[in-house]
């Protein structure tokens, strides 16, 4: 899991907890504030998962070429 995800999760959690205290007590700006926190922490999740799933993506073309080699391999025997 990439480190993107984990931030990403940790402040969207903390904007969901500032934003709703803002709301009990009618503080606007920390409604605002933890509502942007939300947004930030919503887009760094994404591209924490845009980044493992372009990991992901490598590591299964290494894992298609490594088999494709072994075929090859076996095929030349």
């Amino acid at each position: 899991m990439d480190n993107d995800r984990i931030k990403g999760k940790m402040n969207d959690v903390k904007g969901r907890v500032e934003r709703q205290v803002g709301e009990w007590t009618g503080d606007e700006d920390a409604q605002a504030k933890g509502t942007a926190d939300q947004i930030k922490g919503k887009a760094q999740n994404a591209v924490g998962k845009l980044k493992d799933a372009g990991r992901d993506a490598i590591d299964n073309l290494k894992d298609d070429d490594r088999a494709d080699r072994r075929e090859t391999e076996d095929d030349a025997a």
